[in-house]
């Protein structure tokens, strides 16, 4: 039994394509995951790399905390289970089943023992004697999956294996290896472009699209939460319904329009609560995205209603499928139409094309997206919160508090709109909150509080209670002061970004050899950033190795930290003080190195000029040439 860790994975051909992007994840032992998206997104690609049988670019691949990035696919102690199943033609299912443990010369008992337990699981005993032209896919696909767990595997990869099938049988051999897995307590992989397959047998599941990982999460929360357009309409049958359109709030109530609709509803602002404030003033188009089983041909079900114009209907037994327009004039055809709607109603429904019927909609199952980005504006975890607040001198009158403002914030007397980061509230301080509502998101605590009339969000990991009053505070270095559109306050910025290159070199140095104590050389690996020298581990330069080839030593590399990664010593980099920020609790100095601004946390005062020491293992390296990230 297993976990992984991938680490920063990507897969960089000699051509320059990208088949995977920067990918990250923590599987779990005993996981069902399944890597799930469209022909070409890198599913396949990420399975190989996790097998061995292809070479990964860049990035750290863990099995059981043991980097096995250089392992060879036989000593990684996994199976994988192929889409063309892979058996010998000329081999009885025992001698398939068999092959690879006689390879490991295993005892003959011991052999026959492992094939006889997998043939009892899969139910094949009785086939043990045959060989493969003479079973069904779905016996040979039992087969395939037998050869893989005689060898008892730490994680077992599966590409695709169902796709041969039809899809009865597909339907069966799901319930089968969902089955299995229970059964074997292993980690399993799953590869699939099948979402009803993902759905149904994975415990997390990766969507993938253009090489690039779009969401990680439960089945669950990939249909009621999908963080993009992409995952909302690739999960989910039918396809979520979209269209382009906007929101604006007036008091409290938020007017949902469908562009080139008769469309125009008033909801609750409470249904918006974790929306971006910007995106309700009526002036940014969105998508608006809703489910076929959230829109009822019964206009009473819902308080929201609306008419559209049925193009046909698709009796599928359990229900019904209606097709309509919410154009009521529109001339499109109804699949090119982006007024088009589909509608889940109850079985036996009829209604004759062309007609015009009332619906109504769930808009509390509403979904919402930039439509441009096409990503969320209502994240399960909202990056910010717009609040107004007043400055008067060293005051900032915001959320029903007087909140004394630092030396470094010192905006003209006036109105702002304040941007509260949800990263920047935190319990303990000394503005009242209201804890309204608690929610576990993947494993973080996220909390809704109210400090006067601005409903906020923090992630914390104290108790608290709901309905009570809490103390919280804000971290004033990370908002932002808005007047009139312009920017007056900025957050203190916490990337800075250095360029430089590793370079390598012999060194000697002493070892024992034999008993005696002798100079040896070796090689050394250094950082060369704006003029200065910082030592390089070892460990990372090999990564940076693997990541980029012999040939990284001499190209231009990004170093990325925070202020809390650098710090003011005797040796280092060279920087100008350019000024200071004192936000109370703590300080910072802005540091010129080279052409580029640093950022520094400081104890006490700078002079001038000052020399910066890196935290070397912190620090986030990339590749500027392919814009990959190599640490």
């Amino acid at each position: 039994m297993a976990n992984l860790k991938l680490n920063h994975i990507y897969k960089v051909y000699p051509n320059g394509v990208k088949a995977v992007n920067d990918f990250c994840m923590d599987i779990e032992d005993k996981e069902f995951i399944v890597f799930v998206g469209p022909s070409g997104c890198g599913k396949s690609t990420t399975l190989r790399m996790i097998a061995g049988l292809e070479e990964i670019t860049a990035g750290e691949l863990r099995i059981d905390d043991m980097v096995v990035n250089d392992v060879e696919p036989k000593d990684r102690d996994i199976a994988m289970v192929f889409q063309n199943y892979a058996l010998y033609p000329h081999m009885t299912v025992y001698e398939n089943m068999a092959f690879g443990l006689r390879l490991r010369h295993l005892p003959k008992e011991e052999i026959d023992r492992k094939v006889r337990e997998a043939a009892h699981i899969l139910g094949i005993t009785e086939y043990l004697d045959r060989k493969p032209k003479a079973m069904s896919g779905g016996q040979r696909q039992r087969v395939a999956l037998g050869r893989a767990i005689v060898r008892n595997p730490k994680v077992m990869l599966l590409d695709e294996p169902l796709s041969n099938l039809d899809a009865k049988l597909r339907t069966a051999m799901r319930s089968e290896i969902s089955k299995l897995h229970h059964k074997l307590q292993t980690t399993f992989i799953y590869v699939t472009h099948d979402q009803v397959e993902a759905m149904t047998m994975g415990t997390r599941i990766v969507v993938m699209k253009d090489g690039f990982v779009q969401q990680i999460d439960t089945p669950r929360n990939l249909y009621r939460f999908p963080g993009n357009k992409f995952v909302a309409g690739f999960i989910g049958t039918p396809q979520m319904n979209f269209f382009n359109g906007t929101l604006t709030q007036h008091g409290n109530k938020v007017t949902v329009e469908f562009d080139n609709t008769d469309v125009k509803l008033d909801a609750p602002i409470e249904i918006f609560h974790k929306a971006d404030r910007s995106y309700l003033d009526g002036t940014k188009p969105v998508i608006l995205g809703i489910r076929a089983e959230h829109i009822s041909t019964n206009p009473e079900q819902y308080p929201y209603r609306a008419k559209c114009r049925v193009s046909h209907v698709e009796e599928l037994g359990t229900d019904c499928q209606v097709y309509a327009d919410f154009n009521l004039n529109s001339e499109d055809v109804i699949g090119e139409s982006p007024t088009r709607v589909i509608i889940k109603a109850p079985a036996g429904s009829y209604y004759s094309v062309d007609s015009v019927i009332q619906v109504s909609l769930d808009l509390t199952q509403l979904h919402f997206f930039d439509a441009e980005t096409e990503t969320t504006i209502a994240p399960r975890i909202p990056q910010e919160v717009v609040t107004q607040a007043i400055v008067n001198g060293s005051k900032l009158d915001a959320l029903n508090a007087q909140i004394e403002l630092p030396e470094a914030i010192r905006p003209e007397n006036g109105e702002y709109s304040m941007y509260v980061p949800t990263s920047a509230v935190r319990l303990d301080g000394s503005i009242d909150a209201k804890v309204l509502e608690e929610e576990d998101v993947n494993g973080q605590r996220l909390v809704h509080l109210q400090a006067g009339n601005t409903v906020l969000f923090a992630i914390v990991d104290k108790n608290v209670q709901l309905g009570k009053t809490t103390k919280i505070d804000i971290d004033l270095k990370q908002i932002r002061l808005e007047r009139d559109g312009e920017v007056v306050v900025q957050p203190l910025n916490l990337n800075n970004v250095l360029v430089g290159t590793i370079s390598k070199h012999k060194v000697k140095v002493e070892k024992e050899v034999d008993g005696k104590t002798k100079k040896v050389t070796e090689l050394a690996f250094s950082f060369d950033i704006c003029g200065a020298s910082f030592d390089c581990p070892k460990e990372l330069a090999m990564r940076l190795i693997n990541g980029g080839g012999q040939n990284i030593f001499g190209k231009n590399l990004e170093f990325r930290f925070t202020p809390y990664q650098v710090h003011v010593g005797d040796v280092g980099l060279e920087g100008t003080v350019d000024a200071c920020s004192d936000y109370g609790k703590e300080k910072f100095a802005q540091c010129v190195v080279g052409d580029k601004k640093v950022n520094v946390l400081v104890n006490g005062e700078v002079g001038e000029t000052v020399r910066l020491n890196l935290d070397v293992e912190a620090l986030e390296i990339h590749e500027t040439d392919r814009a990959i990230r190599l640490a």
